[in-house]
């Protein structure tokens, strides 16, 4: 149900330490290495046997400023591809910086196990196997995405919905991509057990249950945000304060530049080529995150099918073309974008109108840009939108 490739980070270029600072305080172009001492205007002299006088050498000079370094680094979890860039400091080198991207792959990869529906042993896979039947206790990672799901399909008239996983083999989008809609009656049938009031859950015991036997849940429109969330707070604890972590088209960056200007992503072309931004804009200590029905998706007859299901009806969403959330993590984002998604341009804004910190950059389905107000003056066109089928 979530686009796992979109709202790529365009205009990564930064070449001086990146680091935190108050309000208004400059950010110097480099940061002078601890334990230097400055030398004396003129040497000292002391006495010699002899009479004579000689000069006090010179303390040894100075080690040259420390002058950060951009490091990259990737990997591959939940199903979509990961990335990272960060800055080197006086105290974290380029192979330190590495370790911590290893670390947040690892994290990322251990929620992955817990999460997906892939396999069998996971958490979400022992919940849905006990449909109808029984609680089950799950860690509080996994407890904690559920509850938030939850709240989400709340604010949002259902349009978020984790049972959406109860379509699972009816649309194939995903390796098992299959190029023909099913039937009316297929849809019928097994869109009407859809619906997250089937989903209990117990704070006390931390467990989740569904009531109905028929119901499945997966965590793919929510988990990889969350995901991102920790993946950053293990690079932040490692110590580096300008950074992005991406998985998919969830995004999250810490710091600025130098000159105190942010990291730029771009908005992609819901119908251009794939590395197309028609318009970019800065982003700092915030997510961004962007739905479209250009990924895991099919033309027939004309018509778009995608991924993006809108669990009220069982059928593709064919409110807007792409919807890119700016939220103060990627948790928030990648659980809101879906839903304005399903929801259109007037009713998707006035949700992230009513959410402290969101904002929203719609593609609407006739090729209509919408901007909340928000981001008024932070988005910066770089050509229309694609008029294109």
């Amino acid at each position: 149900m979530k686009p796992l490739a979109a709202a790529l980070v365009a205009a990564l270029a930064a070449v001086a330490a990146c680091r935190d600072r108050a309000p208004g305080q400059a950010e110097p172009s480099v940061v002078a290495t601890s334990g230097a001492s400055a030398l004396p205007a003129a040497a000292s002299a002391h006495a010699i046997p002899g009479g004579s006088v000689e000069p006090v050498p010179p303390s040894a000079a100075p080690a040259a400023p420390f002058v950060s370094e951009k490091v990259t680094g990737e990997g591959r979890a939940m199903g979509t591809h990961l990335a990272y860039a960060a800055f080197t400091t006086p105290t974290l080198d380029a192979s330190h910086v590495h370790a911590l991207f290893d670390a947040a792959t690892a994290e990322i990869v251990r929620l992955e196990k817990l999460m997906t529906t892939w396999d069998p042993a996971s958490e979400v896979s022992r919940v849905n196997a006990a449909a109808g039947r029984e609680a089950v206790a799950v860690s509080p990672e996994t407890f904690e995405v559920i509850r938030e799901a939850l709240h989400a399909s709340a604010i949002s008239d259902g349009t978020f919905d984790i049972t959406f996983e109860t379509l699972h083999g009816l649309w194939k989008f995903d390796q098992d991509l299959d190029p023909h809609p099913p039937t009316p009656q297929a849809v019928h049938a097994q869109a009407r057990y859809v619906g997250y009031k089937h989903v209990k859950i117990d704070p006390a015991a931390s467990t989740v249950f569904l009531d109905e036997p028929h119901v499945r849940i997966g965590l793919g429109g929510i988990a990889k945000g969350y995901a991102v969330d920790r993946a950053s707070k293990v690079l932040l604890e490692g110590g580096l304060t300008c950074f992005f972590a991406q998985a998919g088209g969830d995004l999250y960056t810490r710091g600025t530049k130098p000159d105190g200007s942010p990291w730029i992503a771009g908005i992609r072309d819901p119908r251009g080529p794939e590395n197309d931004y028609f318009a970019t804009m800065g982003v700092s200590d915030h997510a961004f995150s962007t739905a479209g029905d250009y990924e895991r998706s099919y033309m027939v007859g004309g018509k778009r099918y995608h991924h993006i299901i809108d669990p009220r009806t069982g059928y593709p969403a064919t409110a807007s073309r792409s919807v890119t959330i700016w939220a103060p993590n990627a948790f928030i984002a990648d659980e809101i974008d879906d839903a304005v998604f399903i929801l259109g341009p007037e009713r998707g804004l006035a949700l992230v109108e009513s959410l402290d910190g969101v904002g929203a950059v719609i593609v609407d389905a006739h090729n209509r840009v919408w901007t909340s107000r928000r981001l008024e003056g932070l988005v910066h066109p770089v050509h229309p939108p694609t008029d294109a089928p």
